[in-house]
């Protein structure tokens, strides 16, 4: 109970720094807000001073800000995000539609991580200095120091353009999954590796490890009866600092490769000046960093009841 009343009061400090902190940015961007949410509604082509005139009558742009903000906080103590500036929809719905995209394609990519990276860490950890051992090193280091645009436009010009086997962007097939998420994926392994890799060398050097086989199971026997459990203790809690990572990725990720979600649409967002969908938006992600962070600590405390001590 105490535990869930602190991710409460987490929640409740996430949404008030964030509310503060995005309302405050929007302000200071330099440029005319009026004239981008119009330029949003009806397109750069289209948008004259007129319109941005009309714009800012209508929503009232360039009045009081503290009195704005105690409106969205007021807003959001009603679980009412308001409306996008730029479409008129709730941003509630807008953001429902692209969170789909995006926790999907985040999803894919958290799997394809966990399939290439600890496997290898594991087999390497089991031969600390082997060949193995010294190639994963290597690998993950270079990986992990490519940036994820870097990663997307190699392997959008090496699988897409050059060898034709993938689209280079689109959304609403399975192919379409691929790149983007292997782009998050490979960053993500690299690092999983090594924390298995660790955690492996560690584990193999204890000595329940060598009673273990000195009872006469062998090598594979103690790692799936013993090994595993104490692996994914470490690879579990660093999942909830890879969400940071993700969500940094996916923005990125998703402008890159077209993919209709929530990260795409912020970038429209700032551009376009909506308050309340920057707003909305930056707010779920600070709460699913909240939420997968305590989904985490019960899967680590159900694992392994030590740390619940």
């Amino acid at each position: 109970m105490t535990a869930l009343a602190a991710r409460l009061v987490q929640a409740a400090l996430v949404a008030v720094l964030i509310g503060i902190a995005t309302f405050v940015m929007m302000r200071s961007l330099p440029g005319d807000a009026a004239w981008r949410i119009a330029a949003g509604r009806y397109g750069y082509d289209n948008v004259d001073a007129a319109a941005a005139d009309a714009v800012r009558a209508e929503l009232g742009l360039g009045g009081p800000v503290l009195p704005a903000l105690l409106q969205w906080f007021g807003d959001l103590s009603r679980l009412d995000f308001g409306n996008s500036l730029v479409t008129g929809q709730p941003v509630m719905e807008e953001i429902a539609h692209q969170l789909g995209a995006s926790v999907s394609l985040a999803l894919v990519a958290v799997v394809l991580s966990l399939l290439i990276g600890p496997p290898l860490g594991i087999m390497a950890g089991l031969r600390p200095g082997g060949v193995l051992d010294r190639a994963l090193l290597v690998v993950s280091t270079g990986l992990k120091a490519v940036p994820q645009f870097l990663m997307a436009l190699v392997l959008i010009v090496v699988i897409a353009v050059q060898l034709r086997w993938l689209p280079a962007a689109g959304h609403g097939e399975t192919r379409h999954f691929v790149l983007p998420a292997l782009t998050l994926a490979l960053g993500l392994a690299a690092v999983n590796a090594r924390i298995a890799r660790d955690a492996m060398a560690r584990i193999v050097g204890m000595p329940f490890w060598h009673f273990a086989q000195w009872k006469g199971l062998s090598e594979r026997q103690v790692l799936f009866r013993h090994g595993l459990r104490n692996i994914s203790v470490p690879l579990l809690t660093y999942l909830g600092l890879q969400f940071v990572t993700l969500v940094e990725g996916v923005i990125i990720v998703e402008s890159i490769f077209g993919w209709p979600g929530i990260g795409h649409a912020l970038v429209h967002a700032i551009f376009s000046r909506d308050v309340p969908m920057v707003q909305g938006t930056a707010l779920v992600l600070g709460l699913g960093f909240v939420l997968v962070n305590a989904a985490i600590d019960l899967a680590v405390r159900r694992i392994d009841p030590r740390q619940a001590t």
